[in-house]
């Protein structure tokens, strides 16, 4: 008798043996007790989880001698034929290779002719296959099919079924199956068939079967092909050249701690020893999966996937690493992802990867910046001395800003401020002025920089009014356009509990730190030290004008700062 190999041997018979799908199982064992079977399934999800499998347990539960029951008996001859697969009354068809419109034509034909049993039962795997000609020539006979004739349709990729079809089955969503469930099963396997097997072992094949059940069962069959009735950890990660839990707890660490020679070398080592790098960077930006649910997890919860070895571990990286970090690092791996398998020296492009994966936390985001350049005029208004720069750590350390908060110092021009009607809420709005760019920012993509240099100068009852610096008048253009002109204005309204108008204008120019004003000249009289405006506007206006200077202003939203002659 030739060998059955486990995927096949240990295939569900009943939908009670039907591992990590009860959300379906469930639905069809209620639907044959109430004797309410509708014409035609859809079985969704990918590969190994049991579409097929559902299906013919469905078949048997519908055409037992017995049934319709959701307990067939797999003693009479309609089930046994059904098992072995040489029931007549039950057609599988692979649409992946009986794709064409004659193919279809002929199963259109045979749904006339009566089965032998109660029921005809088509089961099509990989539906999509189908071309859209075949499609058509099945729509009718999916709409109202003969009471003898049943379709079960399998697929992993439903977005290729036409609606059309698609609206007239029943449609169940089957979900990869969780690692814990897997170790469970191959456990039972492994103890039927006399294998000792280590839980590592166990939970090395569940990792790298992501979910598929088949896949597992044909690992494990490879396993006991290779070592025989004793199966460890190692050989595992020897056959399928995974990688060591440590080993992924050890670079894990360099890449948060910033050690770029520590993670290049552990890459080398991996390598050498024939570890495959693509599956290194899944485990990797798995791992890092693990860290994040972790990180967030409520004190004592544990989620059915994160390894309970590895728990300790991650929990002591998770305390020492900043979310913000893990999550850059996450996004990088996850780029890298989708370039790997396109790239000549797939070990160069990890090395990159890891290499940026380890400077991110020396990396200065967008919003950070933001806050450095509003820090640095603050303190360039102010008359108070302050620092060139601050330091990472005290940019890091500022607060965010609420409406709420203390009165910002003024700044410091010519002239006083003018002040509307009220000084209280002024002082307030320039508090919060940095969450109003924020929420700007995340209305209008790019809208924060081009506000970064305004300030709100006077608040009234029905009005505010922004300025900008004379050199920012660009600025003041971009924010003028009718969007962000009225989301500015609507965040402005709701702070300020009030319906308000918004006036934009150019201000005058600030007055350097600590330097007297200058006295104003009689009337008619020009100051002395005053450049000649029309030179500097007409230069400004000519540049503007430019047609390559323009498409790059318009392309990065950008503005005119300084023109150097």
């Amino acid at each position: 008798m030739s060998y059955e190999v486990l995927a096949r041997k240990w295939r569900p018979r009943q939908f009670d043996d039907v591992v990590g799908q009860d959300h379906v199982t469930r639905t069809l064992k209620n639907a044959l007790a109430a004797n309410r079977v509708a014409h035609a399934y859809l079985f969704v999800g990918p590969r190994g989880i049991g579409k097929t499998s559902i299906a013919r347990i469905f078949a048997k539960a519908l055409n037992c001698a017995k049934g319709p029951t959701p307990s067939p008996c797999d003693k009479c001859s309609s089930c046994l034929e059904i098992t072995a697969g040489t029931s007549l009354d039950v057609i599988e068809i692979d649409a992946a290779s009986n794709r064409g419109i004659d193919d279809v034509r002929a199963l259109r034909d045979g749904v006339k002719y009566m089965p032998s049993g109660r029921f005809k039962i088509y089961i099509i795997d990989e539906v999509h296959g189908l071309t859209g000609e075949s499609f058509n020539a099945l729509l009718k006979t999916l709409e109202e099919p003969p009471a003898h004739v049943k379709f079960f349709f399998a697929t992993t990729e439903p977005h290729k079924v036409p609606a059309t079809i698609l609206s007239r089955c029943q449609r169940f969503e089957l979900r990869r199956i969780s690692q814990s469930n897997i170790i469970a099963h191959l456990g039972k396997i492994a103890a039927a068939e006399a294998i000792e097997i280590e839980r590592g072992a166990l939970e090395a094949v569940a990792r790298a079967s992501e979910g598929g059940m088949r896949d597992a069962e044909s690992a494990l069959d490879q396993l006991i092909a290779f070592q025989g009735k004793t199966i460890s950890e190692g050989d595992v990660l020897s056959v399928f050249g995974l990688v060591p839990r440590s080993a992924l707890l050890e670079l894990s660490g360099a890449l948060l701690r910033g050690d770029v020679p520590r993670a290049v070398e552990i890459v080398e080592d991996l390598d050498r020893n024939g570890k495959n790098l693509q599956q290194l960077l899944v485990e990797l930006l798995e791992h890092f999966r693990d860290l994040l649910v972790t990180m967030y997890m409520n004190d004592g919860a544990v989620d059915s996937e994160v390894p309970v070895e590895s728990l300790p571990a991650l929990k002591e990286q998770a305390a020492a690493a900043a979310p913000d970090r893990v999550l850059r690092i996450t996004e990088i791996l996850t780029e890298t992802m989708d370039r790997l398998q396109y790239a000549l020296s797939r070990k160069t492009m990890l090395e990159t990867a890891l290499i940026r994966c380890a400077r991110a936390a020396s990396v200065v985001g967008i919003d950070e910046l933001i806050d450095r350049v509003r820090l640095l005029q603050e303190r360039a208004g102010g008359a108070a001395a302050a620092p060139s720069s601050p330091s990472r750590e005290d940019s890091a350390s500022q607060p965010a800003l609420q409406f709420e908060s203390a009165p910002a110092p003024a700044l410091s021009g010519p002239e006083p401020l003018r002040v509307g009607g009220g000084e209280s809420e002024l002082e307030k709005l320039r508090a919060a002025w940095h969450d109003v760019l924020d929420r700007v920012g995340r209305t209008v993509t790019l809208a924060k920089g081009h506000l970064v240099p305004a300030q709100p100068v006077e608040v009234g009852s029905d009005r505010v009014v922004v300025e900008f610096p004379p050199e920012f008048e660009e600025n003041l253009k971009l924010v003028s356009q009718p969007r962000t002109h009225t989301a500015l204005q609507h965040i402005l309204g709701e702070m300020l509990k009030r319906k308000v108008a918004l006036e934009l204008r150019v201000g005058p120019a600030l007055a350097p730190a600590g330097a007297p004003a200058a006295p104003e000249p009689a009337p008619g009289q020009a100051r002395k030290d005053d450049p000649p405006p029309v030179e500097k506007k007409s230069s400004r206006s000519r540049w503007a004008k430019d047609k390559s200077v323009r498409n790059v202003i318009d392309g990065f939203g950008g503005t005119i700062l300084e023109i150097k002659e």
